[in-house]
């Protein structure tokens, strides 16, 4: 069993046991470890699936915090010819790493 979910802007398709980075995802109190994403927009079973317009209504996919971790830098180089001017920026995202727990229709 599949299922396409929705998070942070970006769209996964996911199955059980699976361990996604994904970005950072607020968790309602200190020390919880577990949410449940109802933002479904397809889940699938071999060869039957249901589509959703826009979200698969009662469809539901739990996940479990394993840890908040940083993604690799990314590196912007800002120039500008015969000018004399440069500049190097970056950042790092802060990503989420989950364990879908569960997919529920």
């Amino acid at each position: 069993m599949f299922a396409v979910i929705r998070t942070g802007g970006k769209q996964y398709k996911v199955t059980e046991g699976e361990t996604l980075d994904i970005e950072l995802v607020e968790f309602p109190a200190e020390g919880e470890k577990k949410i449940t994403i109802s933002d479904v927009l397809m889940i699938g079973n071999g060869d039957k699936y249901s589509l959703g317009s826009p979200l698969v209504s009662g469809a539901t996919v739990g996940l479990e915090l394993v840890e908040d971790i940083k993604a690799k830098k990314v590196i912007a180089y800002k120039y500008r010819r015969r000018e004399g001017y440069h500049r190097t920026v970056g950042h790092r995202q802060k990503l989420s790493r989950v364990k879908i727990t569960k997919i529920s229709v």
